[in-house]
């Protein structure tokens, strides 16, 4: 492969000696962090672990005996089951740690240098995973009668609510604590009454009977316009009809696509992304509500 002649009057630089300017350049100390002139930064992997740790400090006055040492308190491994090697950068092998009495500086250890741990311990307790893998991890389990014996167990906590307040629901409860936390910030806020969900399966039926794929329409509240898309039943958001909208501007929340709390994605109609909408037929009209123009100023300041 031809390498590009140096421009003229600039000497040739070989590339190896450009890229070890690069990486020089890249791996600068800017003193951001303090360091001494004796530290190295070095990168840690264990036999056992898939887990790799970054920049490990150490000192290169440091036995090998206690970084063994300082590393059994990140990966678990005894001292005297462990046996280090120092890989480069290229992950070649630069020696074998193999004498504690040796100072780590010995082995002329450079910042991006790697110390791998091979765990010699036949039980350690990170072979196979586990350390690692939560499938290994017996899970606490309690009988149905152990449960409902507890006292202050979930379902008990449910139906005494139940009792107190026949219209009680979970999401009741977080929206009234929600209201109470923000009633304390605020004192001023006025909580919203609460809604129950919609259980009829014909709410809305003889407001959506007047719509139909293809009408203009516009949000009563704001006045966003738009074309309706989608006249139906959606029971991923509630029972009842719902009406799809592909808005004008990118006002919307989607694509004309829902995702139900289970992750399944339901499509009604097509539009681009957050030109989508779907509103209850009471909170929009249908009828002669053309696309507004941006630039007509006589919309906003009227005939007079």
């Amino acid at each position: 492969r031809s390498v590009p002649a140096a421009p003229p009057g600039r000497a040739a630089v070989p590339m190896s000696v450009a890229l070890n300017e690069l990486k020089d350049w890249v791996g600068w100390e800017s003193g951001g962090q303090n360091r001494g002139e004796s530290t190295v930064l070095l990168h840690v992997t264990h036999s056992n672990l898939a887990a790799r740790m970054f920049e490990i400090r150490l000192d290169r006055h440091m036995t090998v005996e206690s970084v063994k040492e300082k590393l059994r308190k990140h990966t678990g491994t005894g001292s005297l089951y462990m046996h280090l090697t120092l890989l480069d950068d290229n992950s070649q092998v630069v020696a074998d740690l193999s004498d504690d009495g040796l100072m780590l500086g010995y082995f002329s250890p450079l910042d991006g240098y790697t110390l791998h741990i091979t765990d010699l311990d036949p039980h350690s307790l990170s072979a196979g995973g586990g350390l690692e893998d939560v499938s290994l991890v017996k899970k606490y389990e309690i009988s149905e009668t152990d449960y409902l014996n507890r006292e202050d167990n979930f379902r008990r906590w449910k139906e005494d609510k139940k009792k107190a307040d026949p219209g009680w629901s979970f999401a009741r409860e977080i929206k009234d604590r929600q209201d109470a936390q923000r009633l304390k910030r605020d004192p001023s806020f006025v909580p919203e009454p609460w809604k129950e969900r919609e259980s009829n399966e014909d709410a809305f039926g003889d407001l959506a009977a007047g719509m139909k794929v293809g009408d203009r329409c516009e949000v009563t509240m704001g006045g966003k316009r738009g074309e309706v898309k989608y006249v139906g039943k959606i029971p991923a958001l509630a029972a009842g009809w719902w009406v799809g909208v592909q808005y004008d501007e990118p006002v919307g929340k989607n694509d004309g696509a829902i995702t139900s709390k289970l992750g399944r994605t339901s499509r009604f109609f097509e539009c681009p992304p957050n030109y989508g909408g779907f509103l209850r037929p009471d909170k929009l009209l249908v009828g002669d509500y053309p696309e507004r123009d941006l630039f007509d100023e006589s919309e906003e300041e009227g005939d007079g």
